[in-house]
């Protein structure tokens, strides 16, 4: 059977590299590795997402959901008083997430093995992001988008990106349906950037 991402524990042999990436006017380092998403460099979606993210107007935690290495939570902590979360199921990914948070000095960081949002009790937070796990399949997508509506305070943000290939329509629709307000942010190389907001 392959090793895939989304798994609990990959079975690849470790072998850690660092990376270097321009998010959001900054070049930052990331240390990755074997059996994570993305590992010999950030793909274009987590980027694209990062560069047109804007924090919403009202104050509160953010949520990285499916964080992989770190990328998406770590840069935004850097630019926040407030706490950030970073959630997986992939150890190893959550090992790697750890140590970028320490390389790049964010306090404010907490990581935390979660299948979807079952780890965090009832938490509530102002952004949640995702780049979704789409070889995990539609219902996981689907179930990510659904159940952040929940997870939102309200005048919160889910702020999800897909390539047009692997389902971004079909996940508007999703969207479209939950939450009171969506836009499509972003259109850039087949990848969208969608926005939902909790009224």
């Amino acid at each position: 059977m392959s090793d895939h991402y989304f798994n609990n524990q990959p079975q690849v042999k470790s072998e850690e590299i660092t990376i270097t990436s321009y998010l959001r006017g900054e070049e930052k380092k990331w240390i990755s590795d074997r059996g994570v998403f993305s590992r010999k460099e950030v793909d274009f979606g987590t980027k694209t997402m990062l560069d047109v993210f804007e924090w919403p107007s009202i104050e509160g935690n953010l949520l990285d959901i499916g964080c992989g290495y770190g990328v998406v939570g770590i840069t935004l902590a850097g630019e926040t008083d407030q706490e950030v979360y970073l959630t997986d199921v992939n150890e190893r990914a959550l090992q790697l997430a750890q140590k970028n948070a320490d390389k790049h000095r964010v306090n404010n960081v907490h990581v935390i093995q979660s299948d979807l949002y079952q780890g965090l009790g009832t938490q509530t937070f102002a952004a949640i992001l995702s780049n979704p796990p789409v070889r995990a399949g539609k219902k996981v997508v689907h179930a990510i988008i659904e159940d952040a509506y929940s997870r939102l305070k309200t005048g919160g943000e889910l702020w999800v990106v897909l390539q047009k290939k692997q389902g971004a329509p079909s996940a508007k629709e999703k969207m479209e349906a939950v939450y009171d307000e969506v836009e499509l942010v972003k259109k850039n190389k087949g990848y969208y950037i969608l926005k939902g907001k909790k009224h």
